[in-house]
């Protein structure tokens, strides 16, 4: 069996949204949390795509910075296969592409010296002739020009500088990168031609992807394996195709319910009813019960298990027969 890149386990990450211990004490209220990632695991294959999906809120791009590092998880663990360290994972073998271009480059930087950042701060290749020399190989390699180090992100476009910002990502020679809505700040006739070069690249380079998203389509194309998140929770993982033929949570379903398709023209569909709960006061037992169309009595009461596959009481087929619906 082929060891996984990345396991996360029972993670958790709750924010202080407390107000001031002050106010508190006059007003004699008690600390709030924000619970942002509730119980959170999976694990991630060699050379595997797997898409984090969920609407805005869901806590996925919370997972993805408790995985690279800038946030450590209030509970649980996030481990790395001995091929990548381990515990003390190589510098430079997990990197980020972030999800605004215009935002995660340096406008006063030239783009020769944005991409050999991490070539400096790691000193591989210690030589700065080898450092220009595999910046114009990293430029050739997302589709631009080895002259286009001369100038500055102002003078290219959207999809130019998100060709810039993996280029970036690849001069430490990663093996792991977490995509985090690479391609939602970009024009839709762009998205594709950065999603295909992500492909093409993970083929060449052998890399790993976590790629978050809330768009199904994209993730769709790019991802090997799903996991879809709720207020915090991953409450349905599977192979995409799967995923997509037959889902087995009924989030899952009416978020693929609203993707727009061609062939399901005239078909009547089911939107997402409602908004989404408060995470500093979800609802009790099942979060998505206000918004399921086939909640019962007990999605009220308990909390569903998440038994690699799915996390749902409904799904599972449990008390079908003693738990009515609700009004």
């Amino acid at each position: 069996m082929v060891e996984p890149v990345l396991r996360v386990e029972n993670v958790r990450r709750l924010f202080d949204v407390s107000k001031p211990w002050l106010e508190r004490v006059i007003a004699r209220e008690k600390p709030q949390f924000l619970r942002a990632v509730d119980e959170v695991s999976f694990e991630i294959r060699p050379g595997e795509t797997f898409a984090l999906v969920g609407e805005s809120g869901s806590g996925k791009s919370t997972v993805a910075k408790m995985v690279v590092g800038l946030l450590p998880p209030s509970e649980g663990a996030v481990h790395f296969s001995a091929s990548m360290g381990g515990a003390r994972v190589r510098p430079g073998a997990i990197q980020m592409i972030f999800q605004d271009p215009y935002a995660s480059l340096n406008p006063r930087w030239r783009i020769r010296d944005i991409i050999a950042e991490p070539m400096e701060a790691l000193n591989h290749p210690a030589d700065p002739a080898a450092r220009a020399a595999r910046v114009a190989d990293l430029l050739t390699l997302v589709g631009l020009s080895p002259l286009d180090g001369e100038k500055y992100p102002h003078q290219f476009s959207g999809g130019q500088r998100q060709r810039v910002a993996i280029a970036r990502a690849l001069s430490s020679e990663p093996q792991f990168l977490v995509c985090d809505e690479p391609t939602s700040a970009l024009d839709v006739s762009v998205q594709a031609q950065i999603l295909n070069l992500m492909r093409d690249l993970q083929e060449r380079l052998g890399l790993t992807y976590l790629f978050i998203s809330h768009n199904l389509a994209v993730v769709r194309h790019m991802a090997h394996r799903i996991g879809v998140m709720y207020l915090g929770r991953l409450v349905e993982v599977q192979e995409t195709e799967a995923l997509f033929a037959a889902p087995r949570h009924p989030y899952t379903r009416l978020l693929i319910d609203a993707v727009p398709d061609l062939e399901q023209i005239g078909r009547d569909r089911v939107p997402v009813q409602g908004e989404v709960p408060s995470p500093i006061n979800p609802p009790s037992g099942c979060t998505f019960h206000p918004r399921c169309p086939l909640a019962m009595e007990i999605c009220m009461r308990e909390v569903p298990g998440f038994d690699g596959s799915v996390a749902c009481h409904a799904a599972k087929g449990q008390a079908m027969a003693s738990s009515p619906p609700l009004s």
